[in-house]
């Protein structure tokens, strides 16, 4: 499992039990549309696993993950 994951919050937390929530933030989404890269580890695979309902994840390689960039937020 080398490379690395693009994880996005395509859906509300609203509703969901406070581990997804959790599990939401400890991935680093905040909002609906966020996104974040993450290592392609198991660990992962199981948070991403326990909130599939809520996001969608795309595997990339290293070379792809420095040309993601960041969202900014609105107020900045």
């Amino acid at each position: 499992m080398s490379g690395q994951l693009k994880v996005r919050q395509v859906k509300s937390p609203i509703g969901g039990t406070s581990s997804q929530r959790n599990t939401l933030r400890s991935l680093g989404l905040k909002r609906i549309g966020h996104e974040v890269v993450k290592e392609d580890r198991p660990e992962i695979r199981g948070m991403v696993k326990t909130v599939a309902h809520l996001v969608t994840v795309e595997a990339i390689s290293a070379a792809e993950a420095e040309n993601v960039q960041p969202r900014r937020s609105r107020d900045t």
